[in-house]
This record gives C-alpha cells, sequence and structure tokens, in this order.
C-alpha cells in the first residue's frame, strides 16, 4: 500500500503508531497461450475489436490492486482499510469494463475497533494484500496482514463467495504477494525495503519457511507492495516504489534467490490529469498471450484508481510498459479477447434495496450491527448509536464516489425517527459534510452541516456546524450530494433536497472535498441514521441512485 510521493519514503507503519499479482500465481508462459487455453480459445467467440479503452479504467478508489486471469475471467481485489466487508473481488471479461463481485473478507473481526467499540479501526484493517486462484483444488485464496501483527487467509470456491477464514499466521506479511507454483507449492513475496519470501504448508494453514531474498539499496529507497509470480520458469518479485516507481526482481535459482533487480517506470507521465504516477498493482496475461499492467493513481479527492497498460517484454525477460509520447497512456487499443458471456453490471445507477442482501457496491463504516438494518422493502436503518459523533456512529452505509464528478440522491422516509436522530447523507472522509434530517421537540427539519474533522491520529477534532437548514413538512424528503472528485486541488462538493422528487432546492455554501492523501481512502458517498438522545427512531430508504452528467 503506496503513500504520495511527498512522503515516499515514509514508513507507514511508524506514520500510523504516531499518528496488491496476477498472484495468480500459477505458472505463466512468457508468449501465448498455454495449449489448454488455446484449444478453448478456438472454441470461443470470435475476439472483441473495439478500438480503444480510456484511463482510468475504473474511476472510483480501487488500491493495491491484485489481479489473476481464472479461464477467461479477470478478477481483481483491492484495500478497503475500515470498511466491511473488506477486500472487494472485481469481475471482468476484457481487463476494461469491471463489476463487483463479492468480498473476500465478511467481516473485519479482528478486534473491538472494527465494530466501533470504545476503539476505532480508521486507517487500518484491510491493507494491500493478495489474491490468488489455486487449480489444484479450484479455490481461491486471499491473504493479507492486519494491525502489523498477524496474517489472515480466507478462501472460496467462487469469486463471489462465500468466503471463510482459512488459517492465521503469527508472522505478518506486510504488503503480500501470494505465489501458487507450478508444483502446487505456496509461496508469498513479502515486506518493506527488506523483501522476504516465505512458504506455505501445501494446506496453506502455517508457514514452513521464511527468508529474507533482497534488501533494496539506499538509492532506491523503499520497495514494497510485493505481487510474487513465476513466468517462464523464472521467479519475479513486482514491486512499487511509493509513490512514483515500480521495479521487479528476477530469479532464475528458485522462489528464495538469488533476485537481480530492474526499474520498470520512476516518475512517469500519468493518464489522468492533476494525479500521480501509476504504480503497484499488478501484472496478468491474456488467453492470447498478451501482457497487462493494471496500476493505480493517487487521483484525491477521490482516492487511487485503477490504470490499465498493455507490456511486452525484453529478450532477456524484463517487463516494458507501452508508453504514448513518453507517458503512460490515456487510451490504447482495446485488449483483443473473447466476446463476453455478458454485460457486468455497471457501478452506478438505482438501487432499491429490493434484496435479502445488500448489493456488493456497498460497504459499512466499520462492522456494522446487523441487528439495526435491513433490506426488502427498500433500506431500512435504525439507530444503533448515540452520539452527536458521526465517526463514532455504528451503522454508516457507504459507497464510493464516481469520477469525475457524479451524484448520489437519495429518498428518505422519516417518520419513524424520534428526537435527537440525525440521518441523512454524507459526504464522509477525515473532513466530511451532510444534509439530512434533524427532528428535534417533534420537529423535523433539512440542514447541511459542515466541520466534520479528525486529526492525522484519527481522533475527531470537530463535530460539525449547522450552515443552513428549512422546515420539513411530511415525513418524506430526497436529498443530494454531488461530488467533484478531479484530482490535484481540493474540489466542490454541493448539498440539495426536494420534497417532491423533482424539484431540488440548494443548501448551504459548497463544501471543499480536501485532497490530502494520508487517510488513504477517497470520500464516499454515505448513508447514515444515529441518535444523540436514545435508540428506537429509524429511517427507510426507498431508492439509492448514483449518476453521472
Amino acid at each position: 500500500m503506496s503513500c504520495p510521493r511527498q512522503r515516499q519514503h515514509l514508513d507507514r507503519r511508524q506514520a500510523l503508531t504516531a499518528t496488491g499479482a496476477l498472484v495468480t500465481g500459477a505458472f505463466l508462459p512468457l508468449a501465448g497461450p498455454s495449449p489448454t487455453a488455446a484449444s478453448a480459445s478456438a472454441r470461443e467467440p470470435v475476439p472483441m475489436t473495439a478500438a480503444t479503452y480510456t484511463n482510468p479504467v475504473i474511476w472510483q478508489d480501487f488500491a493495491d490492486i491484485d489481479v489473476i486471469r481464472v479461464g477467461a475471467t479477470y478478477y481483481a481485489s483491492a484495500s478497503t482499510m475500515h470498511y466491511s466487508p473488506g477486500a472487494p473481488v472485481l469481475r471482468s471479461y476484457d481487463l476494461v469494463n469491471w463489476e463487483i463481485a463479492g468480498h473476500s473478507v465478511p467481516v473485519l473481526d479482528f478486534g473491538a475497533k472494527y465494530d466501533l467499540n470504545g476503539a476505532r479501526g480508521y486507517v487500518r484493517g484491510i491493507w494491500a494484500s493478495s489474491l490468488a486462484y489455486r487449480p489444484s483444488n479450484r479455490t481461491f485464496y486471499w491473504l493479507g496482514q492486519i494491525d502489523f501483527a498477524r496474517t489472515y487467509i480466507y478462501t472460496a470456491t467462487a469469486a463471489e463467495g462465500p468466503w471463510s477464514r482459512l488459517t492465521t499466521i503469527n508472522t505478518p506479511y506486510y504488503d503480500a504477494g501470494l505465489l501458487v507454483d507450478t508444483d502446487d507449492t505456496l509461496y508469498v513475496a513479502y515486506g518493506n525495503t527488506t523483501i522476504n519470501v516465505a512458504q506455505l504448508s501445501p494446506d496453506g494453514r502455517q508457514q514452513v519457511r521464511t527468508q529474507q531474498v533482497f534488501t533494496t539499496p539506499s538509492s532506491v529507497g523503499t520497495l514494497e507492495g510485493s505481487r510474487f509470480y513465476k513466468i517462464n520458469g523464472q521467479y519475479c518479485i513486482f514491486l512499487t516504489r511509493p509513490a512514483n516507481g515500480q521495479y521487479i526482481l528476477k530469479s532464475s535459482g528458485g522462489p528464495f534467490g538469488p533476485y537481480t533487480m530492474r526499474q520498470v517506470l520512476l516518475d512517469l507521465r500519468g493518464p489522468v490529469p492533476g494525479g500521480g504516477v501509476p504504480h503497484q498493482g499488478g501484472l496478468v496475461q491474456t488467453q492470447g498471450g498478451a501482457w497487462y499492467y493494471l496500476a493505480f493513481v493517487d487521483a484525491y479527492p477521490g482516492g487511487r484508481v485503477p490504470v490499465l497498460a498493455p507490456v511486452t517484454w525484453t529478450p532477456d525477460g524484463w517487463p516494458v510498459v507501452q508508453l504514448v509520447n513518453g507517458a503512460w497512456g490515456v487510451s490504447y487499443p482495446s485488449p483483443a479477447v473473447p466476446a463476453p458471456p455478458r454485460q457486468v453490471t455497471p457501478m452506478t445507477g438505482v438501487d432499491t434495496f429490493d434484496g435479502p442482501a445488500l448489493r456488493p457496491r456497498w460497504e459499512w463504516n466499520h462492522n456494522p450491527d446487523n441487528t439495526k438494518w435491513s433490506t426488502g422493502n427498500g433500506l431500512t436503518l435504525r439507530t444503533a448509536t448515540v452520539t452527536n459523533d458521526l465517526y463514532w456512529a455504528r451503522n454508516t452505509l457507504t459507497h464510493r464516489v464516481q469520477g469525475p464528478t457524479s451524484t448520489a440522491t437519495v429518498q428518505l422516509d422519516v417518520s419513524a425517527m424520534r428526537d435527537g436522530d440525525r440521518a441523512g447523507l454524507a459526504l464522509l472522509r477525515d473532513s466530511s459534510a451532510w444534509i439530512g434530517v434533524r427532528r428535534d421537540s417533534g420537529a423535523s427539519r433539512v440542514a447541511m452541516v459542515d466541520g466534520l474533522t479528525m486529526d492525522g491520529s484519527w481522533n475527531t477534532t470537530g463535530t460539525g456546524t449547522e450552515l443552513a437548514s428549512a422546515p420539513l413538512p411530511g415525513n418524506r424528503v430526497w436529498l443530494r450530494a454531488t461530488a467533484d472528485i478531479r484530482p490535484g486541488a481540493a474540489r466542490p462538493g454541493t448539498f440539495s433536497y426536494s420534497t417532491d422528487g423533482t424539484t431540488f432546492t440548494r443548501l448551504g455554501p459548497a463544501f471543499s472535498l480536501g485532497n490530502d492523501w494520508r487517510f488513504f481512502m477517497g470520500y464516499r458517498f454515505a448513508l447514515f441514521n444515529h441518535a444523540t438522545q436514545a435508540l428506537g427512531g429509524a429511517v427507510r430508504v426507498p431508492r439509492f441512485e448514483l449518476s453521472t452528467p
């Protein structure tokens, strides 16, 4: 997990104390499909010939990416920190159009702070982790360390789940990459500056060996974010120099080295105006033998967004990112892959919460109290916390902002709110604002509140100031928030409301979305309902819509 360039040599463990492989890891030929892949592709539809794709391929916050291919399907995993469920699994059939299939970590059961129970887990939890597929047992593996204390492995036979915990390993594999070798042995590359390789037991439940394999030269600085591959018989560890470089280590002597290092990119101009250098992420090979690098770009206030570029290889086996006018291209020819079996589910659109569970686009701010929410007839949020601080309120439900600008509109039924309750729609980060309904003394009003802030240790420094309000007649209201997340500067967020769902009235001044990197995650739209006096109230959300201009 990388931090931006201005603090590129800072050890994030120290920062937090003071204040993403193809890891398919299966064997990967350097060029051309395997015989199995070749025979399969002969039976598949003719490859698509769409002219080009445009970066970022996903303009939402998916950082520390790990990417693999299983048959004709591509999967990716990303960091989610304190959001629950964690470690989303994304799915694509062409490396360009992606959907969220599920989450590898169903609940952050790593301590009370992830429940907002006496402590908070902001900027902890799911950091750079690894996603792999093991053909021998047809099983997906997710591996990640939590709180620099230990490593957890989850498995599933389908990417969308259900996922369950396989084991806990006492060694914290920092920024790890998991490799399934050709003989089915499991290896893990991990570390910060000092890079190590561990071998796991055949069942993947415990470590049987670990060894330091590389020390980063002082001239390079910090290397982390391991992704582990075996390509044409050689072991490769793909590493990031946060947040402006990418390097690779290569060994022909086995997984434990010795390794030789080469720079892949440094200070490369990226494809997102105002954004950073593409880095971290992973390599993946298409069915036809072409290689791609799925990286991310620091693009605050929206977070870190995935970008894709083709990769070729030198005759002696080193990767080369294909550039456009000396930069990571804004667009490239689309990957030549078979036509998808179906269209992926858009990451924008309408949700009426009509199913028995939340769709995977949603993640809670910390673990929810599952007795205080339900779906089926819209989303019902019952108050779960008595607090005047949104950062302490349980059951705040979040949705990533779509870039470069997008609007969230939510319909609320507030008839079951109680005095002291606060419910609405927030732009949530370490500096936040919201529009919502305040119920006091039996009357409701719509309010816009700014000034919700945290310090660098993620302690609350401001619980918000009401900047504008209006009486609310009746029990139905539509709330709207629009966010501009183009990177490079603080950007505006605006709020409005409606009593008929058609005519919206602006409420309050523009809110400045900060673009500091240290919270790591980007801004999210957030649905909340918490009490300031006593529990018992509720709101119902019949409809949520995320739209772009």
